[in-house]
């Protein structure tokens, strides 16, 4: 009886090695892996934004890392990887701003999900203090995924820092120690909150208050 004949999927291979290879410290090898394959395959977007993720995370060479998510884009603009990943590294550089913000605008109309409110709503409040329009995605966010501590904590810095509405934020630190107990920052800037912004009775006085922690 013959045996069948395993079927590979090159792509896979390919990009599941160079995996194992930035692993294991082998940077220039997993990029060569990516390189060659990409020369037999070049519309391969998957190997092509592996490459660009391995390039600006692996070997620190961000400029040939976002070449090559501007060739996927090139290809295909609604490419919704591509602009995840353009958009994490173009975030870091106000300069940048009007192509982030460009980038946003169309995963928005792509992709309605958690985390690309979640991150939207981080630039706006980061890069361009537009703290109202950035409550407005946090909340986005929070409605799509409730379970999500980190959308929460991030919210309730904003609240705390920007927006100044201590009820609320103290609300929103409440639902991440809920959900995530044993979070000591969330912990302490409850505590902090309390003293300095709340009486005894549980009313919110007036005062100033120093920054709090965002989450990471």
């Amino acid at each position: 009886m013959r045996r069948k004949r395993k079927v590979t999927d090159p792509e896979y291979e390919a990009i599941s090695k160079a995996k194992r290879q930035a692993e294991s410290n082998n940077i220039s090898g997993a990029v060569s892996t990516l390189e060659s394959y990409l020369e037999g395959c070049p519309q391969s977007a998957k190997a092509r934004i592996a490459l660009a993720r391995t390039l600006i995370y692996d070997a620190k060479e961000v400029d040939r890392g976002i070449e090559q998510l501007n060739i996927v884009l090139e290809a295909d603009a609604d490419n919704v990887d591509a602009l995840k990943a353009s958009v994490t590294v173009l975030i870091k550089d106000k300069k940048n701003n009007k192509e982030v913000s460009e980038k946003y605008e169309r995963l928005l109309v792509l992709e309605s999900s958690a985390e690309v409110y979640n991150g939207y709503a981080r630039f706006l409040r980061q890069q361009k203090l537009d703290f109202k329009r950035s409550a407005e995605f946090y909340e986005k966010a929070i409605r799509a995924a409730p379970g999500k501590y980190e959308y929460h904590q991030n919210y309730a810095v904003l609240l705390l820092n920007d927006i100044k509405d201590y009820q609320k934020a103290k609300e929103e630190l409440e639902i991440v120690m809920k959900l995530n107990p044993g979070n000591a920052s969330a912990k302490k800037n409850y505590d902090l909150l309390m003293k300095k912004k709340f009486d005894a009775d549980g009313n919110v006085k007036k005062g100033k208050f120093s920054a709090f922690k965002r989450n990471k």
